[in-house]
């Protein structure tokens, strides 16, 4: 199995990972965010698709892996069928066949990760800079509107700051795997654990009173798409066929989006608690 093909595996590992994460974190939101083997699951679940991500990344390109990160929603529907036995939408089959056929295209057409592009100083502070220019513009921005340009604006900056997280996780998985500890740039390091932590808190901090589908939906589009022309730009990730492959990426990317979009909005809709988790309001370098 090939590069691309250990990317798929351990991306969709960690896709079902987070979404059993997702139903663990609902669970223990029910039970007043009290037991502590809920909470031991709970992180447990997350940390290892938080690993899996990690391991993707070594495998596949940026945006490849992100783009595989949305399958969490897709993971959600049979969860929520099982445990709220509510049976699945048409509309919802409808997102979800959008959803896999994009992907089945940006697969298609990428190409497998070689030798991965370190980036050390000056080019991860120049991209941590811009990163933390951009998150506090849409911060900054959301609360000067209403209450769902606010949850939309905040979830954006989640988004940003989740992938851009995953693309400097790359640089540092490639300087460690390359050269060892001491070839690791401690500004990627450090943008790694500030970007995770605060777009998870971004996320959070979104999910406000325009309801769970509109950030739902932008976190996960947002970060798959920052993280792929991040990934383009930072490490020269590109795609077959030139300029005709960047045409079927760009419709592939609109197809997935809408698929992602209705999915988000099916997931939040059914969700068991107005205050619990979100499949993709998860701490780390996720999609």
């Amino acid at each position: 199995m090939g590069s691309l093909g250990w990317a798929v595996a351990f991306s969709v590992l960690s896709a079902a990972s987070y979404a059993a994460a997702a139903v663990a974190q609902e669970r223990l939101a029910e039970h007043g965010q009290r037991g502590l083997t809920r909470w031991a699951i709970a992180l447990l679940l997350t940390g290892g698709g938080v690993v899996l991500h990690v391991v993707a990344l070594n495998f596949g390109t940026v945006a490849v892996v992100q783009a595989l990160g949305t399958l969490t929603l897709l993971f959600a529907l049979p969860i929520a069928a099982v445990r709220l036995h509510v049976p699945i939408s048409r509309a919802a089959w409808v997102d979800a066949v959008l959803t896999v056929v994009g992907l089945a295209l940006i697969l298609s057409l990428s190409v497998e990760s070689s030798e991965p592009r370190r980036l050390g100083e000056p080019g991860d502070r120049h991209l941590a800079l811009i990163t933390l220019v951009a998150v506090a513009v849409l911060t900054l921005g959301a609360w000067w509107g209403g209450p769902r340009v606010r949850s939309v604006l905040l979830a954006a900056a989640a988004g940003t700051a989740f992938g851009i997280a995953s693309v400097l996780s790359k640089a540092v998985l490639a300087a460690l795997t390359d050269g060892g500890v001491r070839t690791v740039s401690p500004v990627g390091a450090i943008a790694v654990l500030v970007f995770s932590t605060g777009g998870y808190l971004l996320s959070q901090l979104s999910y406000g009173r325009a309801g769970l589908a509109a950030p739902l939906a932008t976190v996960s589009v947002t970060n798959p798409i920052v993280a792929a022309i991040a990934g383009v730009v930072v490490f020269g990730e590109s795609f077959r066929f030139g300029v005709v492959g960047q045409v079927v990426i760009a419709v592939a990317a609109i197809l997935m989006t809408l698929g992602v979009v209705g999915l988000a909005r099916h997931a939040a809709t059914h969700s068991p608690s107005d205050d619990a988790p979100t499949p993709t309001g998860r701490a780390g370098i996720t999609a």
